[in-house]
């Protein structure tokens, strides 16, 4: 008969960083990719913000696949790699699993330093970062979903508590074709379930980081 087993062993894990940061610093921010992205790709899309004086973060997605398939790879020659948080399989140790890792990077990242911190999550990204703000509550001053929402799932009633004094901002591209108007009611949805009213910001793109929308968010 077959069984399954879970084991705990130390896991390397990579992330990228822009910036300084010293005393100076105005804020930290941690932004985390979304579905088949690399962090060393997504962080210069933050170049802007090092130039007010905020340091970013960029950890990656634990799990790595070629964008193309073996048969496809084969045609093209394109052996572009992505990265994911998660997928539909062992789900909530793949949760568990990044939720460890960020949290040791913010350790790695703040130690003794005293600044605002901000969350962003893009696409994918933003349901880690929304998972990542319950599991250590007291660790960021403002959420930023950007292309991306709350997840269905989360804990509702921690969620009124945590998120209760925080900023959230939930920023999209009016061509975005991944922000339906369905998508849309589904935030507002779960914004009302979490008590929450999100600033709104919106700009003329697509699924991408618009630079001017970074500036005034810095």
């Amino acid at each position: 008969m077959m069984q399954e087993s879970n084991i705990h062993f130390n896991f390397g894990a990579r992330y990228y960083t822009l910036g300084t940061l010293n005393n100076q610093t105005r804020s930290v921010w941690f932004v985390l990719h979304g579905y088949g992205q690399l962090a060393r790709y997504f962080l210069p899309k933050f170049d802007v913000l090092q130039h007010n004086g905020i340091f970013v973060v960029a950890p990656e997605g634990l799990s790595r696949f070629y964008l193309e398939d073996v048969t496809k790879r084969a045609v093209t020659g394109n052996n572009r790699v992505g990265a994911t948080w998660m997928t539909a399989e062992n789900r909530l140790m793949d949760i568990e699993n990044y939720l460890t890792y960020l949290q040791r990077v913010y350790q790695e990242v703040i130690k003794e330093l005293k600044c605002p911190v901000n969350l962003l999550g893009f696409s994918q990204g933003a349901a880690t970062a929304s998972r990542w703000a319950l599991h250590n509550p007291t660790y960021f001053d403002h959420i930023i979903l950007w292309a991306g929402i709350f997840p269905p799932d989360m804990d509702f009633e921690k969620g009124k508590q945590v998120l209760a004094n925080k900023r959230i901002t939930l920023v999209y591209g009016k061509n975005d074709p991944y922000v339906t108007d369905a998508r849309l009611s589904e935030m507002t949805n779960l914004a009302e379930q979490l008590q929450l009213i999100p600033d709104v910001i919106t700009f003329a793109g697509g699924h991408e980081i618009d630079e001017p929308t970074l500036e005034q968010l810095a």
